[in-house]
């Protein structure tokens, strides 16, 4: 199903010796402004050469971890439902080999699909969520299966209190007060989040990191940017805090190349997920 070919810098292990399995779920079929993100992976494969494999932040280098990248899904562009049930299978096959999945989407739906497939596996499953947005509402649209939803469908699987979000400033009030009732929402920024970590250290966590909770002052290239966000070295703070736990698989998602012309916000989210792998 995968294959080795030219992919993100330092990830050049073979599938078969690889701890972590690097892949790109390239949908952004419900996209609710700007579309663009199914073409994230491409740009962070080519622009990751113009960052280094090793990290200052966490003395740690990406060439001595066993990280394979195995290109990206043919997910059927226009059809969700369908696009989850491949993102489900492939982690399945990924998590039944003893490895790690990371998936870069793509839009925040793509979670979803690795959810599913998680779930099954391990039973009790925790999700630690940075985003801007709660995703929280029960439909967008009259649509269930939309990046807005995600959440909300999360937590059909997890159930009550096994969601952690930071970073939210985005929602329908209904979503904040679902939030308040059914998951450990915390507003605008990363407060609580070593305490969240502390209190799920030996349990099964997965980590989604919607690329929109950075302020757009830092990283505009987004379908939908929202002002009031955390900046790049408070993000990777938390990234690498998050990466104390037991990661089952992470992904990332939201990132549109093409909405930022300087390349930068490609360049941060390159960054972001080569420290997020040296943390896993």
């Amino acid at each position: 199903m995968l294959k080795n070919h030219d992919g993100f810098i330092g990830c050049e292990s073979g599938y078969g010796e690889a701890e972590v399995a690097l892949f790109g779920a390239p949908f952004d079929s419900t996209t609710s402004y700007r579309p663009g993100a199914r073409f994230a992976m491409k740009a962070m494969r080519a622009e990751s050469f113009g960052i280094e494999t090793y990290s200052p932040y966490q003395d740690a280098d990406l060439s001595e971890r066993r990280i394979f990248d195995g290109g990206n899904l043919e997910l059927p562009m226009g059809d969700a439902a369908a696009s989850l049930d491949m993102i489900e299978q492939a982690c399945a096959g990924i998590i039944a080999d003893g490895k790690i999945p990371v998936m870069v989407g793509g839009e925040h739906l793509v979670t979803l699909g690795a959810l599913r497939a998680l779930k099954k596996k391990y039973g009790e499953l925790y999700i630690i969520q940075f985003d801007a947005h709660a995703d929280l509402r029960d439909d967008y649209l009259k649509v269930k299966l939309s990046h807005a939803c995600v959440m909300r469908r999360a937590h059909e699987l997890v159930g009550d209190g096994a969601i952690y979000q930071f970073g939210i400033r985005s929602g329908e009030r209904a979503e904040f007060e679902f939030g308040k009732a059914h998951t450990r929402l915390t507003r605008y920024g990363f407060d609580g989040l070593r305490e969240a970590v502390d209190g799920l250290v030996g349990k099964n966590v997965y980590f989604t990191l919607d690329l929109d909770v950075l302020d757009p002052s830092v990283f505009p290239g987004t379908g939908t940017p929202e002002a009031g966000g955390v900046g790049f070295n408070e993000l990777l703070k938390a990234v690498v805090e998050v990466g104390r736990l037991n990661l089952v698989g992470a992904d990332i998602t939201e990132l549109a190349p093409a909405l930022d012309a300087s390349g930068c916000s490609t360049a941060a989210a390159c960054k972001i997920l080569r420290e997020l792998l040296l943390a896993l």
